[in-house]
C-alpha cells in the first residue's frame, strides 16, 4: 500500500524521539515521506504540485509535534493552501475519499494531562479537532491518532516500542 508521511517539525533537530520515530519511514520503500518544513522552509507552498502528488496514495500518515495545544503552523498553511473544496464535491477525484489515514502526534506532557481533569482540560483528538474535522470533510477514514506522550523524555528502548506498536497499528 503506496503511503505518503506528511510530517511537520519545526525543532526537528532538538526532537531525539521524532527523529528515532521517522526512520521506519526511511527504511521501507512504500512509504513517500514529506518532511514540510524541510520541503517548504520559506513557507511558499507549491499547492498544485502537493494537489498532483496526493492522488498517487493509498494511504496518509499525518505525523507531527502537539505545540501550543494544536498543530504545526506549517501543517496548518499547507492543508489551507493544499486541500481543494471541490474534492467535496461528488464525482470530483477526491485524493482522501475513503483511504485510511492515520495521525501520529508526538507531546511532551504526560496522558494525564490531557483530558477534563487533566492540566491541559482536553483530549488530544479536541486540540487537533481541526485536522480530524477537515480530513473526515474530505471523506477521509481516519483509523487511529495514536499519541507518544512525554516524548522526549522517552529512552531510546521506549521509542522503539511506540514504534513498533504504531508499525502494528499501521498493518506493516
Amino acid at each position: 500500500m503506496k503511503t505518503l508521511v506528511v510530517f511537520a517539525h519545526p525543532y526537528l533537530e532538538y526532537s531525539y524521539s521524532n527523529r528515532l520515530l521517522i526512520n521506519f519511514y526511511e527504511r521501507h520503500q512504500h512509504y513517500d515521506f514529506l518532511d514540510l518544513y524541510e520541503t517548504y522552509p520559506d513557507f511558499h507552498i507549491a499547492a498544485f504540485k502537493e494537489r498532483k502528488r496526493l492522488a498517487g496514495y493509498d494511504r496518509f500518515v499525518f505525523h507531527f509535534p502537539i505545540i501550543w495545544f494544536g498543530m504545526p503552523p506549517l501543517l496548518r498553511l499547507w492543508i489551507d493552501e493544499v486541500f481543494d473544496g471541490n474534492w467535496i464535491k461528488m464525482g470530483v477525484n477526491n485524493p482522501f475519499e475513503n483511504k485510511p489515514i492515520y495521525i501520529l502526534a508526538t507531546t511532551r506532557s504526560k496522558k494525564r494531562s490531557f483530558g477534563r481533569e487533566g492540566k491541559h482540560h482536553y483530549t488530544v483528538d479536541e486540540l487537533i479537532s481541526g485536522l480530524i474535522v477537515t480530513l473526515r470533510a474530505f471523506k477521509g477514514e481516519i483509523r487511529e491518532t495514536f499519541v507518544v506522550y512525554e516524548a522526549e523524555n522517552l529512552t531510546k528502548k521506549e521509542i522503539i516500542q511506540y514504534k513498533q506498536q504504531f508499525i502494528e497499528t499501521l498493518g506493516d
